[in-house]
């Protein structure tokens, strides 16, 4: 699967962790950045260019963007601005699956100052492997939202 993943300076070092994680599972991972810690960067502009890139790949099955901060509140709200992403701020693997089986999520939202890097690889692991049930209801709610924009 190809992921691309950003965060800004709070999620640093958990990003780096993660990365190096999902490309050792053989992920396609593309780091957006940032690429030196800087406590003075901007969740927005590394959300933007994650759901940017989510969007902007032809295969949207087998594409998605994971973005971290602090409480992964900001960098959801930012990037569900972007039309025709779903992001979810998901803090166990519970919220994960549903994020995906109900909510077709193609990114997730990470809460670094709440989560264990070991919570964060097992979120993330049940968030990739969980299909969209493409139940009817579920499809029909999706399309609702996409009518807001």
């Amino acid at each position: 699967m190809k992921i691309f993943i950003g965060t800004d300076h709070a999620g640093f070092e958990l990003k780096n962790k993660l990365y190096e994680y999902l490309t050792r599972e053989g992920h396609d991972v593309v780091d957006v950045g940032p690429f030196e810690f800087d406590k003075a960067d901007d969740y927005p502009d590394f959300a933007y260019l994650v759901a940017t890139k989510v969007l902007g790949e032809e295969d949207e099955d087998n594409t998605r963007g994971i973005l971290i901060c602090t409480s992964g509140q900001g960098m959801a709200m930012a990037a569900n601005k972007v039309n025709g992403i779903r992001a979810a701020l998901v803090w166990d693997r519970e919220s994960a699956k549903h994020s995906r089986a109900h909510n077709n999520a193609n990114v997730l939202s990470i809460p670094a100052a709440r989560l264990s890097e070991e919570e964060v690889e097992n979120i993330v692991d049940t968030w990739l492997k969980e299909k969209f049930t493409n139940e009817e209801r579920h499809v029909r709610r999706i399309n609702k939202m996409a009518d807001f924009a």
